[in-house]
This record gives structure tokens, sequence and C-alpha cells, in this order.
């Protein structure tokens, strides 16, 4: 309700009363008893308009009383709809976290389905929602998928949250923090993204790095390793037993260990990778099929053969198969026999 109009127009309605009643009724005074008072004397108008004032004084008592009781509300429903936004702008940003309390029942079925949903911003949201708070994260959203780095910190988000793994990445794609300080701080970053890292600074890091950080490393970036063995490019000099601790980093069967035998023919010298698999045969029992796959390889027949001939009738059948052709005249390719 409109107080202030409320007002004016009573108290016109108070003065014309008593302009009424003193001008066409009576102009005689007079004195009244309330619960055995006597009060001064007044015109009859006077008296007349009393009532009329203390009924404007409690009328505007009501007025007000409900007024302020529905602005409490109004409050409430404002409140709501700000948690409301807020509760969009959760779910757009993925916050595993999102539970917001809600003070009006309508809010409250509203707001817990958007705590519970995954929400994907369409691109026609991105020419506006006239609401501040959630243009600015539509924007922040699209930056980063755009390849931008935007300040997340204010919204506390996870590493482990998609946006912060995407910033993250832009982050190391424009220069703005390097492999290693991604892997000096690996607790703060996703695991994809440090492993991508270590996978890009073994490329053409020195040892020393590539041994400080073997706890990232793969099958794939072990052979990324082997290939700069001797290599004319990003030459990387390793001795058999910074090799052979690389190795063991890794679940390797006998397989896996053929193929770094095979990885090396090209780059180490044949005196080294004879050592390195004797050694690694010494260690392990499944890399003495790497060893001989390496002696044969290298056409080292002899040795080879008398290792052959030390194991039991039923093992190795397909390197004394390979023995026995090479003895006939018969030269085939090792790859074949493993």
């Amino acid at each position: 309700m409109y107080i202030k109009r409320y007002t004016i127009a009573s108290l016109i309605l108070i003065a014309l009363v008593g302009w009424y009643v003193f001008a066409y009724v009576s102009q005689d005074t007079t004195a009244i008893e309330v619960f055995g008072i006597a009060l001064p004397a007044f015109p009859v108008a006077v008296w007349v308009i009393v009532p009329l004032v203390i009924l404007y004084i409690a009328s505007v008592f009501h007025m007000s009383l409900y007024s302020m009781l529905s602005s409490f509300k109004l409050r409430k429903y404002d409140k709501d709809y700000e948690k409301v936004i807020d509760a969009i702008a959760d779910a757009y940003l993925a916050k595993d976290e999102r539970n917001h309390i809600y003070k009006t029942p309508r809010y409250q079925l509203l707001g817990s389905i958007i705590d519970n949903t995954t929400l994907f911003p369409s691109a026609t949201l991105n020419e506006g929602t006239q609401n501040d708070k959630l243009d600015a994260v539509l924007k922040i959203i699209q930056d980063i998928k755009d390849g931008e780095v935007v300040e997340l910190k204010k919204y506390s988000l996870k590493p482990q949250n998609a946006l912060v793994i995407q910033n993250d990445r832009n982050r190391y794609k424009k220069g703005d923090i390097t492999a290693d300080n991604i892997l000096s701080n690996a607790q703060n970053y996703n695991e994809s993204l440090v492993k991508e890292a270590y996978a890009d600074l073994i490329v053409t890091a020195p040892l020393s790095k590539i041994e400080q950080y073997k706890s990232y490393l793969t099958k794939e970036s072990l052979f990324v390793v082997l290939s700069r063995i001797n290599a004319d490019e990003n030459t990387l000099e390793i001795s058999n037993e910074a090799l052979i601790s690389l190795i063991s980093v890794l679940d390797l069967d006998t397989k896996d260990l053929i193929k770094i035998s095979s990885a090396l023919s090209t780059g180490m010298i044949p005196e080294q990778r004879m050592k390195l698999f004797d050694t690694l045969s010494d260690k392990r029992e499944d890399a003495v099929e790497a060893y001989l796959f390496t002696l044969f390889d290298l056409e080292m027949i002899a040795p080879a053969d008398e290792l052959l001939h030390n194991t039991q009738s039923d093992e190795y059948l397909n390197f004394k198969a390979y023995s026995a052709l090479k003895e006939c005249g018969k030269n085939f390719n090792i790859n074949m026999f493993v």
C-alpha cells in the first residue's frame, strides 16, 4: 500500500469533516470524561475528528506491520533467486559439491534439481543472459574453450575439474608454466596433464630430469627415451644401470623387453646392448628371451647356442628352432620367431 498517499487522503478527509461540523453543525465547546478523567473543553468539531485520527493511526500501524512482513517475505524470495543464479553458475562450472539452502518452498524444488544436474550452456547463451554473474561465468567457459587463460581461484574449483584441467593446459601451451613446474607440483594438477608434461619433457630433457620424475614414466615415453640414445638430435647418453632403473619402474612382460631390444638395435652399440640384456636376464627370468633375441639379432650364434644348451628341452623352442635352421644354412629374420 502507498502509506504516503493514504496519509494525504486521510488528512484531507479529517480536515473536511472537522470543517463541516464546525461550519454547519455546531461551534459549541464541550468537555468529556474518559474513564473518570475530565478532559479539557474543545469544540465539538475537534471531538468528532479525534476518532478519525485514532482510526488513521491504527490503520497506518496495521498497514506498516503487514508491509514490513511482506517485505521480509519478498526479501527471502530475492535471496533465493540469487541462490538459484549461484546454483546455475556452479552447474555450468561443473562443481562437484553443490548444496544451496533455500528458505522458500517454491525455490527449494528448483534449487534441488539444479544442484543435482549437469548443465552445458549452448552457444546462443554467449550473447548474454542479462545477468552479470552468469554472463561472467559463460565468458570464462568460452575463453577456456578458445584456449585462453583465465583466473579461476575465486570459484574454488578442484584440480580434477574439467575447466581447471583445460585452463592449466592452456597455461602450459602458452608457456605460463613449464613441464618442470607441473611435475614438481604434480599434486596441484590433473594426472593427464602431468603425464602430458612428462611426455614432452623427455623429448629434450637431460637424463637427470628424466630420472627425477621417472615415477611418471610410461611404456610410450620409455621408447621415446630409447630413441634418443646416440641419436643425431637430442642425443642421450645413458648407462645400463640407469636404463635398468627406468625399465624397473614399469610392469613389462617378455614381449615388451624384446621390443626394447629391437628399439635399441639402431642406437646402442652392440656390446652395451648385449651387456644390458645379460644383466637383465640375471635379474629377471622373463628377460632371458629378450637376451636370446638380442644375441641372435647380433648374429652372436655361439653364445646364444650355449645359453640354449643349458635350458630344459621344452623351453625356448622358438629360439631352438631358429638355431637349428641357422645350422642348416637357412637364413630367416629373428623377428619371425618372436
